[in-house]
């Protein structure tokens, strides 16, 4: 049982200590949550504008004035050239323009939310056109679509909180319920329950729920090193910081990284530091990750795979520097302890004691 911190507190400071921290922790757990949430739109949204003819021209000036600094326009000379930025996951998605037509081409895998309101461009473009010139049809194609059996992405993005949640219950399960020792046997115990726990959420998400399609040993990767990153991170504040760093690890990767992470929306729809810290953390470099290695057949996967060995070479960092500490705090201990016990502590004690001297 936790020692209780305000013990020394009379009942009444201890309900009015409570009665302050509690709702503020709750009210800045839901802040942490929705905040993102209801500073979503496009900033800088990567999409792609094909042809150089004077309908695609004027399609690109609509999009910048309509939307100033919404989106960030790349051009292409083909059809072929677009489709291959959005399966490399360069555009979220392109516009294909003609005098008569316009061809949206997205990829809802990438993210629902932008697809849709690319979607909505692409049809407010059209209805634009139509009112200068002769009436423009709209159709959309989705190159890379999400998982016939979650097409809205809503199951991919439910499982990203029990994922960083289980993280931190492994590195709680490794490092302090059972409390491995040494260091590098709780760094193999996290590697392998990490990637156990990663096959059975791919089990569960691709086999049962069919919502991870794709390389089933790239998805499963990804899912192993991001629960690994989380782990081994909280598993290091554990080692550094004693219990307490499990709340430190904890709150971390619960209330900022996992509310950062854009999963339900995009990076590029929500404010642009939390957008970018989001993909620096574990849970959004592992999102993102996951979406290449099921979707992307790997690509986009680098600089994500990256950030989540970085995170993981932390917290091995911190799990090494903390079983040293109380390793050499033992030993110190265990040194005084054999020092006091030596017939030479005690003659030299007995000798201090007749002199005056204070040991």
């Amino acid at each position: 049982m936790p020692k209780n911190p305000l013990v020394h507190h009379p009942p009444w400071r201890q309900l009015l200590i409570l009665s302050v921290v509690a709702p503020l922790i709750v009210g800045l757990a839901v802040l942490a949550f929705t905040w993102p949430a209801s500073r979503t739109e496009a900033r800088s949204l990567p999409v792609g504008v094909v042809g150089t003819g004077v309908a695609a021209q004027k399609a690109a000036e609509g999009l910048t004035s309509a939307r100033p600094g919404a989106f960030d326009l790349h051009l292409y000379a083909s059809d072929a050239e677009a489709r291959s930025a959005i399966a490399h996951r360069e555009v979220y998605g392109a516009f294909e323009v003609s005098s008569r037509h316009i061809t949206f081409l997205t990829a809802s895998a990438a993210s629902p939310a932008v697809a849709q309101l690319l979607t909505s461009a692409a049809g407010a473009m059209a209805g634009q056109l139509s009112s200068t010139s002769r009436p423009t049809a709209s159709v959309v194609q989705d190159v890379v679509p999400t998982s016939s059996e979650d097409p809205r992405g809503s199951t991919f993005a439910a499982a990203m909180t029990p994922l960083v949640l289980g993280g931190v219950i492994l590195a709680v399960m490794v490092a302090v319920l059972v409390g491995f020792r040494p260091a590098l046997r709780e760094i193999v115990a996290l590697a392998v329950v990490s990637c156990l726990a990663g096959a059975s959420v791919h089990l569960v998400a691709q086999d049962y729920i069919g919502a991870l399609p794709g390389n089933r040993i790239g998805t499963w990767a990804s899912l192993s090193l991001m629960l690994f990153a989380i782990s081994s991170f909280v598993a290091g504040m554990a080692a550094l910081l004693g219990p307490g760093g499990v709340a430190v690890g904890a709150i971390l990767m619960i209330f900022v990284g996992n509310p950062f992470a854009g999963v339900t929306s995009a990076p590029e729809l929500m404010p642009s530091v939390v957008g970018q810290l989001g993909q620096l953390m574990p849970p959004g470099a592992g999102a993102n990750l996951l979406r290449s290695a099921a979707y992307f057949d790997g690509h986009g996967a680098a600089q994500h795979a990256v950030v989540l060995g970085v995170w993981s070479v932390v917290g091995i960092a911190a799990i090494l520097e903390g079983h040293r500490r109380v390793a050499h705090r033992h030993n110190a201990r265990h040194s005084n302890d054999l020092l006091a016990e030596s017939p030479f502590y005690e003659a030299m004690s007995d000798v201090t004691a007749e002199s005056g001297v204070r040991t």
